[in-house]
């Protein structure tokens, strides 16, 4: 059976787990918060999570998760088979992380655990991220998914991407960073009332006490 390493709170391990959950492949979760340690090490090179792990070995980073997941398992297909239709899903998943997702993660410490972060760098997310959604407004189709009519990969990284760099937005900035796209909100919401989203959603409520008081003991 496959085994999810990580720890519920992260939104790069929901974005594997909804994968797995969507193609309805049995996985048993492995609680891990990875770090620096051999023993860490030995399974995530980097020290980060998620990892998966195959009867093969571990496999880490979740873009290569989830293309390992599409390619070597059953259930619905989170790719179109088009090769031009794949590579605009990818496309998108990539500017999403990219431009949204990785710049929004330099403020999280400050929008979400009270750590300050200097202005430079806040200026810098704040100027990236307005890049980041006016690109998104101008590739992403909302038809109604990210990039059609089905759901993808691309969905995947907006659903665990977009609302993180939004609280940024809001808390940091004042700004509605999804103000001129209806679309892409009803996205959301649309989203949420699935059931494994919404069973992911439980299991990172859950684990949040714990993950708040690790956070804390840290400073």
């Amino acid at each position: 059976m496959l085994k999810l390493y990580g720890f519920s709170v992260s939104n790069y391990y929901n974005m594997v787990k909804l994968a797995l959950l969507e193609k309805g492949l049995p996985f048993e979760e492995v609680p891990f918060y990875a770090g620096q340690t051999p023993e860490a090490l030995a399974i995530s090179p980097r020290g980060k999570v998620p990892v998966l792990k195959t009867e093969q070995g571990f496999i880490n980073e979740t873009s290569v998760i989830l293309d390992y997941l599409e390619h070597s398992q059953p259930g619905p297909a989170l790719l179109p088979a088009d090769g031009f239709a794949r590579a605009q899903v990818l496309a998108l998943a990539k500017e999403i992380e990219l431009y949204i997702e990785l710049p929004a993660r330099a403020c999280y410490g400050e929008a979400f655990f009270g750590v300050h972060v200097p202005d430079a760098i806040k200026d810098k997310t704040r100027s990236e991220l307005l890049l980041g959604f006016a690109s998104l407004a101008r590739h992403a189709e909302f038809s109604p998914f990210v990039a059609g009519d089905r759901l993808s990969i691309a969905d995947i990284y907006f659903l665990y991407s977009v609302p993180l760099a939004c609280a940024v937005g809001g808390k940091l900035f004042g700004i509605d960073l999804l103000e001129a796209m209806p679309a892409a909100k009803a996205l959301l919401e649309r989203l949420e009332q699935n059931p494994n989203v919404q069973r992911i959603a439980a299991d990172k409520d859950a684990a949040m006490p714990a993950f708040m008081a690790m956070i804390a003991s840290k400073k």
